[in-house]
């Protein structure tokens, strides 16, 4: 990890497609979700054992795979899930689609939790679906649930809840009671949970990462998982997720949509560097999670020494960190041009995360310590 990669002119967006999102391309990158480093060297091998063979015809996810997932749920989130509850995704947010395809109508209502992961308002509208807000609550510099509130909107009529889990972008991990709680509730009103658990494997100790439907099984009976290595081992662009559906109903309404979609397969290289990430790259994490730790630490340290005015909302389990610049006394609105234009600095605008994320930034710090000093320098050029 303390080796400084170059990620330009490689089709990145996080690095090459600054400039048909921000209008300007002599920005440092430390917004899109991903990492800068590269994944498990095992991953690697067994994607050039496989493209030695030469020929890439349509891909099936073998025994092999499925087992590998199986294993590492069980060891990292003591979950013991079947194969036949697995799915298949491009990705967690077409995972999202398929799930509100399958379980609502147009029309119908959806809760999400605000400031939450842009695209879940994006899937809900997209789809004719109405978007129902319970907002967290800001406490003590950590989000909270409003279970009053969240009771009130279920009660509503919602059809689907989308669980962000751990919380994106506020870095929380959700409690064992909290997350009983949800399930109780929508238990209570007859509405299907479908939790967004992409970041699980990048929780900070003391905190746990508690997959919901593994809290009982009747919460799995209504609950849909969504998990994917590609945060966890930095395989986003292989474009290869899961989903964990026990309720056997369920999982033929999903295939059912899969294939009004005409999605049956996952790509070939996406599959195999699933299975060798989840066999062979469990200390590779580790040592990710200890430098980001790190960076985490350090971005902490410097920003109360220089800019106090900027608030960690610390992560529990994320490379990104939340940022309150409300203190600055700049409007939300000017945050753009401040961190754009001034700073030199692309980061995510909290305003894109809905009602509660107005005045936040949100940095990723999963990239060299380097990039992330040249970053905290821009950030200071910015407010000054």
């Amino acid at each position: 990890m303390d080796k400084f990669i170059d990620r330009k002119n490689t089709s990145s967006v996080k690095w090459d497609g600054m400039k048909a999102v921000f209008g300007k391309d002599d920005l440092l990158p430390m917004w899109v979700a991903d990492m800068d480093f590269r994944p498990p060297e095992p991953v690697l091998e067994a994607m050039k054992h496989r493209l030695e063979h030469g020929i890439f015809g349509y891909t099936i996810v073998e025994e092999s795979t499925e087992n590998a997932i199986v294993s590492w749920i069980k060891k990292r989130h003591r979950w013991e899930i079947k194969p036949a509850w697995l799915r298949y995704s491009p990705g967690v947010v077409p995972s999202i689609g398929t799930a509100i395809r399958a379980f609502t109508e147009p029309g119908d209502k959806v809760l999400l939790q605000s400031p939450v992961y842009t695209p879940f308002f994006n899937m809900i509208e997209n789809n004719m679906r109405e978007v129902v807000n319970s907002p967290l609550q800001m406490k003590n510099g950590r989000y909270e649930i409003d279970f009053n509130d969240f009771e009130e909107k279920l009660k509503s009529g919602v059809k689907l809840f989308l669980l962000c889990s751990p919380h994106n972008p506020g870095g929380r991990v959700w409690t064992k009671d909290e997350l009983v709680t949800m399930a109780e509730l929508c238990r209570k009103y007859g509405v299907i949970i479908a939790s967004d658990e992409i970041h699980a494997d990048l929780v900070a100790p003391p905190f746990k990462h508690i997959p919901i439907g593994s809290l009982e099984p009747s919460y799995a009976d209504f609950t849909l998982t969504f998990m994917a290595p590609s945060k966890t081992f930095n395989l986003a662009g292989l474009q290869s997720s899961f989903m964990v559906v026990p309720n056997e109903d369920m999982r033929k309404k999903i295939s059912e949509i899969h294939m009004k979609e005409g999605f049956f397969t996952l790509n070939t290289f996406g599959t195999i560097a699933m299975e060798a990430a989840y066999l062979h790259g469990e200390q590779w994490l580790d040592d990710v999670l200890a430098y980001i730790r790190s960076n985490i630490e350090f971005v902490k340290t410097e920003l109360a020494a220089n800019l106090p005015e900027l608030e960690v909302i610390e992560p529990e389990g994320s490379y990104l960190i939340w940022i309150d610049c409300s203190k600055t006394g700049l409007e939300d609105k000017e945050l753009p041009e401040k961190l754009l234009e001034k700073g030199k600095l692309a980061v995510n605008f909290g305003d894109a995360y809905g009602p509660g994320g107005e005045n936040f930034i949100r940095l990723n710090i999963a990239c060299h310590r380097s990039i992330v000093e040249e970053g905290l320098k821009r950030l200071k050029q910015a407010f000054s």
